[in-house]
């Protein structure tokens, strides 16, 4: 019997699981009225610089939610502003002060330290990993180099409308520069997780939340080296001597599942518009998948939500390396009586490894 501790971890190591570990990404959020009474009265960006309520906020939204990990509250954000480019967080998402697309402020940039730019991550990852108390494990993240480029680059429409034109049209009019960015950037992120992992989590996942506005040549030319630079300077023995998995993300991005293959993570999360049997046969046996339930499908009924649940599992099958998720965050309106069903339905769905595979679905 697997330990409910190592359940994730071994997961994501491709390793054999008692049940399909399964955690939410935005699994503290909007949806619950007891965070929404919190953010009464602190803003989000106080919220993510207060290590006892960030401790609060995690802790709380996975033990109610019986999930088998904890991501550390925050936000892709914070370490930007090492780089000198504040910003705030407004109704309709962040907002840098001043886009940075000017190349002579680019050729100075030199990269984020983030014990000086966001120490308050490291004392909310001491004070969770003693809250867990080992119970579950901790997910530390950051924003992939290109994610990141895109909020210092573009302009608030096209943050709001997520089509990121002026980034695309920045990478392709002014390439050195945008590769000394991109350069800059993945030492920030591999600086980032390591000291993350030094400070206690256990897994990492990497937000390349709108790489998919790129097409599969631009995605080789701009952020492929980047990526692998990152990964591979990743620390991977945690503080207390485990291995760390490495997870990556991305929306909208099917088209790109082929070149995150071989990119050296150890999961691929999928969203809901492919299927989770295709993207693995697309990505390689060799790699862990996550993912990928529409996140809408929890505003739909509890008989819907189960029969999704069945559906992802057989397209799993019974193969080493699969954690369930959401294809994206959890919504705002969800009901969170819904989302502990979802994760009821999977422990329970997925005990004994008694769904059978869906046709086609090699093993």
């Amino acid at each position: 019997m697997t330990d409910r501790s190592k359940r994730f971890i071994d997961a994501c190591l491709r390793r054999p699981v008692d049940r399909t570990p399964v955690w939410l990404m935005r699994q503290a959020g909007r949806y619950q009225a007891w965070y929404r009474k919190i953010r009464e009265k602190v803003s989000f960006i106080e919220l993510c610089r207060d290590p006892e309520l960030c401790t609060e906020v995690t802790a709380r939204a996975a033990e109610e939610l019986d999930v088998d990990a904890a991501i550390m509250f925050s936000d892709i954000l914070l370490i930007l502003e090492g780089l000198g480019a504040p910003f705030r967080f407004t109704e309709d998402g962040p907002e840098l002060d001043e886009p940075m697309s000017d190349p002579s402020r680019i050729a100075g940039l030199k990269p984020a330290d983030p014990h000086a730019t966001v120490p308050y991550v490291f004392e909310t990852i001491n004070k969770l990993r003693k809250e867990l108390a080992g119970k579950i494990p901790l997910i530390g993240f950051s924003g992939a180099p290109f994610t990141l480029a895109a909020y210092l680059v573009e302009d608030r429409e096209g943050v709001r409308k997520h089509g990121f034109e002026k980034t695309r049209a920045f990478f392709f009019q002014e390439p050195d520069t945008a590769l000394k960015l991109m350069e800059v950037l993945a030492r920030t992120v591999t600086a980032y997780l390591n000291a993350q992992i030094e400070a206690g989590v256990q897994a990492v996942q990497i937000f390349d939340t709108h790489a998919g506005v790129l097409a599969p040549q631009d995605y080789t030319r701009f952020v492929r080296k980047f990526m692998c630079n990152v990964i591979i300077n990743l620390k991977r023995t945690g503080a207390d001597g485990g291995q760390i998995p490495v997870i990556l993300s991305a929306v909208g991005a099917g088209h790109l599942l082929e070149s995150f293959a071989g990119l050296g993570a150890d999961v691929i999360a999928v969203d809901w518009r492919t299927n989770i049997d295709d993207a693995w046969t697309r990505i390689g046996y060799e790699h862990a998948v996550m993912g990928n339930l529409d996140p809408a499908a929890l505003l739909g009924p509890k008989d819907e939500i189960r029969a999704r649940v069945i559906d992802i599992l057989s397209r799993a099958g019974k193969r080493k390396g699969y954690v369930f998720n959401l294809g994206h965050g959890i919504l705002p309106q969800t009901d969170p009586d819904k989302a502990r069903y979802l994760v009821d339905c999977v422990h329970e769905l997925s005990a004994g490894n008694t769904i059978e595979p869906a046709r086609g679905v090699s093993q």
